[in-house]
This record gives C-alpha cells, structure tokens and sequence, in this order.
C-alpha cells in the first residue's frame, strides 16, 4: 500500500506566508515605487528560511516566496503568449505559470543552498543571517540573470530606485557595486532585522550587541546617502535639445501589410514636428525590413535632423545576404542613424529568447507562437558609441538595458545612454514601468543621462541620478522634447563592472564558514531550544 505523507500544518501555513511575502515585494518595484516593502518581504523570507529544518523545506520556502513574486509581478507574460503571441488561452495560461515557476527555483535554490552549508559548516546565526544567507540569496539572483540568456526581472535591487514618496539611500551604491550589491546591503539588512528578532531566532542579544549591529547598518545606509550625491560624472559641452517620439502603434496593427503606411506617417509626422538636435524612435519604428523602406522616406528624414543641426536614430530590423549555405541570410534588431553625422548603426546584441531567438530543439515553439522577426542575429559585443549630434551616444534596444555590465562596455567614452524599446507586447500591467527602472538603474550605475523612446511608453528622460525628470503618458501618441546634459567620467561600477560584488559574495560565503562564534560577546543568553 502506498504512503501518503501529509505535510504539517505549521508548514504549509509558513509556505503561505511566504507566497504572500514574495507577492507583497512587487509593491516595491515600479510604478508603486514603495521600496520599505522590499524589506518587509526579505524579513518574511529570511525568517521563514532560517527556521527551516531540512534543505527540502527551506527549498519549499523559497519556491513558494519566488511564486508569491513572479505570478503577481509578470503577469503580462501572458499578454505577450496570447494576445500578441497567438497562443490558446489555456496553454499560454499553463506557460505562463510554469514560467512562474521556473523563476522560483533560483529563490529555492538559494534557501536549500545555504540550509546545507549551514549545516556542513556549523554556521552561527550571526553569521549565518548576516553574510551567509544575503549572499545566498543575491548569487542565485545573478544567477538568474545570466542562466539561459538570463531574465534579471525583480532583482531587488531595482526597488531601490528614486520614485514616489520615499528615498532610499542605498540607490547611492548603485554607482559603486550595481544593482546586485544593492540587492546584497538590502539582504544583509533584512537578515539583521531577523537576527534581532527573538521571535524569529530565539536569541536575547545584550544591550551591547544590539548597539553594534544598529550603529553598523544606520552607518551603510548612510554612506549609501553620501555616495548618491558624489558627482561620479561631469558636464561635457552644452545642454543637447532632443526628441524622444512615442508612436502609440497597437502591436496587432503594427506588422499588417495595410497598417504599415500608416506607420510611416505617423513617424514622418512627429519627426517633423520638432526642431532637436537629436530624434530618438523606438526599437523598431519602422515595419519594414531597411532593404524594403521606400527611399524617399529615409531621405526625408535625413533633410529633416540636417535642418534641425543634428541626427535622428532610427529603429528598423535589418536583413542582409548570410556568410555560408547554413546561414543564407541574417535579421539584426537594429538602430541606424540619418543626419549630418555619416550613417551609423547599433545592432541589438542580447537577444530575447522565444521572442527574437529559439534555442536549440525548441524550434517546435513556433508552432504556437506568431512572433514576426523571430529568428534573429545578435551583434558583435564591441560595438562603440555612436557619434551624432556632436556627441558619443551609447544606444541599447529594449531588454538590454536590463544587464548593467553589457550597458558599460561602452563607457566611459559615452555621454549619454538611448533605449530604444517596443513594450507593447506585454500590455498595460506593470512591465513597461518595471523595465523604466532597469534604465533608472543603468543611470545610476554610469552617472549618466538615460533617454528612452517606447512605442507605448514608458517613453522618458532619466538624469544621472536616476530620477524621471520628463516622462509622457504611456499609450499616447506624442513627443517628449527636454534638454539633457551629456556627461563624461568613469564610476566605480562602469570600471569594474560586477567583479566587485560577486568578489564580495564569495567573501562573505567564505567568511561565513569560518566565523562559527560571531555571536559569543554580544548573545546575553544562549539560544533557546
């Protein structure tokens, strides 16, 4: 007769609470912007994780916070599957969900990870909830932004951006360790938090104990605040007028042969409208491959940025003959630029998968997805700033400007940062705002202005500091005009990129195992049993 193992109360309500801790940290993140949640849903976290008895139950731990977090914070996977992707309602619904849940084994994995090392090392509490857990938690964090062409959506870090009505000093780290060394002086304050919780730990610290890890994360914190107003970068030259157009094109309307007309227009129409020196389109403005473009259009635009003293750079997918039989062709998601500058051209390098690549033996996707431009070629990783309109712009294209250290490849010699984005694939929930802070980050981290040109939005300017200081209204048509100031100088990040951090990581995990009696002079009486 078979077994059947129920599992205990107490623990399925602690799988609970934990889903509900990962769903409530979406609320830190854009366009909520309440970043105190991100560290309420740490807490939770680490408190449950902590608790757990075995590597299975602090893997469940995890997973159930990771579904928590994914299935209310990208939701609009499913936008994308069904409604753009030509995807049946119930499986785009079933792989959406197992997206979810393939996203939630990295928290778990993190959670099993450090149960075990716990165990094999005899590691402290202090220890334990201050280096060894954080840095658990933000290697599988990096972990998932590199694994399988990588998906660093809801890195905590990102909560830390400037937004709403709260500040949070430790964005003033992003310039030094990036995003996931944001993501890690938030963890190890989420561990301290626990550590200093008797329920949670069952540990009375000493008045001593309690005065020294206070003074030393209210001291992080602070250095996190002087650090964001260092000025890491400098003016170069004079303010630059520019133009960021947001086309408002529907995305079923946008690749139909009978739409495609009327899309030119709309661009020729906006690009006339203004007089900057720099007009920036979205990723794909144009739907037409450039072979295809009629050619006075290209040349109308061209007159156009000429007469305004500058450059337009323009989104457009480009098609060229193959180098072999087995590659006949190639399709690059590209940016060229039309003006008094010579013609210049970005080509997208991380391509997104099953969106504009498939891997190998998963070809079989297509059947279900109708995805134009699939199939498409990354370019080369040492593309340089473009030069236009009397300065060194470093372009990316959409889900780039979620990989910090790919974005500074391009600097210091880059003044300022263009995204170029088509986020109408993923409707009106959440993602357009939550890939804005990826630009916010990308800001923060090289001290450098961030434009943004979107089809639906959100079509911005960032300054160096990270703040939107103009934005227009998502799903409208319109163009932002602002003068930005380009800036030069090299941060911390930009020069080390993220060694620094997964050095620190490392340390810490190291540290961990060896420190087993932190807690001997600041616990008052030993942890209960």
């Amino acid at each position: 007769m078979t077994r059947i193992v129920l599992l205990p109360a107490k623990f399925i309500f602690r799988l609970v609470l934990a889903f509900a801790a990962g769903g409530a940290g979406v609320l830190a993140f854009a366009p909520f912007y309440l970043w105190p949640f991100a560290l309420m849903s740490l807490f939770f976290l680490f408190a449950l994780w902590h608790r757990a008895a075995t590597s299975w139950r602090a893997f469940a731990i995890g997973f159930s916070w990771g579904l928590g977090l994914f299935i209310f914070g990208v939701p609009w996977i499913y936008v994308s599957l069904h409604v753009y992707g030509g995807m049946p309602v119930i499986l785009a619904a079933i792989a959406t969900f197992l997206f979810c849940c393939y996203l939630s084994i990295f928290p778990a994995l993190g959670c099993a990870m450090h149960c075990w090392l716990v165990r094999r090392f005899g590691i402290s509490a202090v220890a334990s909830l201050l280096l060894v857990m954080p840095a658990c938690f933000v290697i599988w964090e990096y972990v998932r932004g590199w694994f399988f062409s990588g998906f660093p959506w809801l890195v905590f870090g990102y909560s830390q951006t400037p937004g709403g009505p709260l500040f949070s000093p430790l964005m003033g780290f992003a310039s030094v360790l990036g995003v996931f060394g944001i993501s890690w002086l938030l963890a190890m304050t989420a561990g301290l938090w626990v550590l200093l919780t008797r329920g949670a730990t069952g540990i009375v610290w000493s008045r001593r104990g309690r005065i020294v890890f206070g003074a030393a994360i209210l001291a992080v914190w602070a250095i996190g605040g002087v650090l964001h107003r260092f000025p890491w970068s400098a003016p170069s030259g004079a303010p630059l007028k520019v133009a960021l157009l947001q086309g408002n094109i529907e995305q079923s309307l946008k690749w139909r042969e009978d739409q495609r007309a009327t899309s030119l227009a709309n661009y020729r129409e906006l690009v006339e409208t203004t007089s900057a020196r720099l007009i920036v389109l979205p990723e794909t403005a144009l739907p037409f491959a450039l072979s295809d473009l009629p050619a006075d259009y290209l040349a109308a635009l061209k007159r156009r940025s000429e007469a305004n003293g500058g450059d337009a750079i323009v989104g457009v997918a480009i098609v060229e003959r193959g180098v072999s039989l087995t590659d006949p062709y190639s399709v690059t998601n590209s940016a060229i630029t039309l003006g008094q500058a010579p013609t210049q051209r970005y080509d997208k390098q991380h391509l997104v998968v099953f969106g504009e690549f498939i891997p190998p033996l998963l070809s079989w996707v297509y059947n279900w997805l109708q995805i134009p431009l699939g199939s498409m070629t990354a370019g080369r990783s040492d593309q340089k700033p473009l030069q236009i309109a009397g300065h060194a712009i470093a372009v990316n294209i959409c889900y780039e400007d979620a990989f910090g250290a790919e974005i500074a490849r391009q600097l210091p010699d880059a003044e300022l940062l263009v995204n170029m984005s088509n986020m109408a694939w993923f409707g009106q929930y959440l993602a357009s705002d939550q890939q804005a802070q990826f630009s916010q980050m990308r800001a923060l981290e090289s001290g450098r202005w961030m434009l943004r040109s979107t089809n639906t939005g959100v079509t911005a300017a960032i300054n160096e500091k990270g703040k939107i200081v103009k934005a227009l209204p998502q799903f409208a048509r319109g163009v932002l005009e602002i003068e930005v100031q380009p800036r030069l100088g090299t941060t911390p990040y930009v020069f080390w990129k993220d060694w620094l951090i997964l050095g620190l990581l490392l340390l810490a995990l190291v540290g961990g195992c060896i420190l087993k009696r932190a807690d001997r002079h600041l616990v008052r009486v030993p942890e209960k049993k």
